[in-house]
């Protein structure tokens, strides 16, 4: 079992930056996926990014790229999501999951999830 507790989250201006923590309590998160999402009433779970445990790859949604990094630090049993250039439309419960899979293909594959932590951008 893999505990996820997501934290970092709060109220913000565009063009803000704010950094996501998600801490890993019973495994390793050497042997596991991590991604990040994002979840908005009404418009269900969106992907934001995500960083392969076998290559340290990682991979962005178009929504993101360029703005958002993903890292991960071993030691702390952590990841982080690094937010630049927030916009309004990035408001949203901000969700970490982690997969055993190298690859997962969507949000089927992602076997454990935290709760979330509120990410709001207004002026």
């Amino acid at each position: 079992q893999v505990q996820l507790v997501e934290s970092g989250g709060g109220l913000v201006q565009p063009g803000d930056s704010l950094r996501l923590s998600c801490e890993a309590s019973g495994r390793d998160l050497r042997l596991y996926t991590m991604a990040w999402y994002r979840q908005v009433p009404g418009k269900g779970r969106e992907f934001l990014a995500t960083k392969s445990y076998r290559d340290g790859r990682a991979s962005y949604a178009d929504s993101v790229r360029g703005r958002f990094a993903i890292s991960r630090d071993y030691v702390k049993n952590t990841v982080y999501l690094q937010m630049d250039s927030l916009k309004y439309e990035d408001s949203g419960v901000y969700v970490c999951a982690a997969s055993g899979r190298s690859r997962p293909s969507d949000s089927a594959d992602y076997e454990y999830w935290g709760q979330g932590t509120q990410v709001t951008v207004s002026s």
